[in-house]
């Protein structure tokens, strides 16, 4: 299963801790962004496309909650808790909030790694954005997947399966390009022997249903050489 990026987020106060986790990442091929605050952990999500979080509780600054409750009201990137408290109400606190799932320090790196491929498989099975019914631009567009409908302008438009599947990959990383070869593995699988030009056609039909104006497009936007992303807010 295709996998967002893989940039991934380590976030802890400790540099011994930043430091091991970081070279064990780098070695199964992730690129690794770092940070010992929270205020600067919530800087990089914003400027990177990351694909996993790993966050420690105690921060010096702003808690570990606190920043996983700030990135789960934009995105359903997996993220894995870091804590020094075993206690059950503590653990289930933080899944609460957000949190995939919880390792406790002191932790071996064969654990944490058996935990991160879990957690990144687990969401590579899931296309479905941050809320299942989403509304942009004043109700000009409404997507429900948990009703598998969509709407403009209030009015239902029929998609297929497949155009459902291309707009959830491109609503659940809004802004995050995506190739015409990426796309066609989420929606169409991998067993998919048609071109990718096929995905321009899937693409065309979204938007005569979803634009205003489907030359200048404002939820489905081209970028030229590279693929497409999703623009709306």
């Amino acid at each position: 299963m295709l996998q967002p990026s893989r940039n991934v987020l380590v976030v802890d106060d400790e540099p011994r801790i930043l430091e091991v986790v970081s070279a064990l990442l780098v070695s199964k091929g992730f690129t690794v962004y770092s940070a010992v605050n929270g205020r600067r952990a919530l800087e990089l999500f914003e400027a990177e496309a990351i694909s996993l979080v790993i966050l420690d509780l105690m921060l010096p600054d702003i808690s570990g909650e606190e920043v996983c409750l700030a990135i789960r009201k934009k995105s359903r990137v997996p993220i894995i808790m870091l804590t020094a408290k075993a206690e059950e109400n503590d653990l289930l606190k933080g899944l609460n909030i957000g949190a995939d799932d919880y390792i406790v320090k002191p932790f071996s790196l064969r654990e944490l790694y058996a935990r991160i491929e879990a957690v990144l498989r687990r969401s590579g099975d899931d296309l479905l954005p941050l809320t299942l019914c989403n509304t942009f631009r004043n109700g000009d567009l409404t997507v429900d997947f948990e009703q598998n409908t969509v709407k403009k302008k209030g009015i239902a438009v029929p998609f297929t399966p497949s155009e459902m599947k291309l707009l959830a990959a491109l609503m659940k990383y809004p802004g995050r390009v995506f190739s015409r070869n990426e796309l066609i593995d989420l929606a169409m699988g991998s067993e998919f022997e048609g071109f990718d030009r096929a995905i321009d056609s899937h693409i065309k039909n979204i938007r005569q249903k979803i634009e205003d104006g489907p030359k200048a497009p404002v939820y489905i936007i081209t970028v030229h050489g590279l693929g497409y992303k999703f623009g709306g807010e």
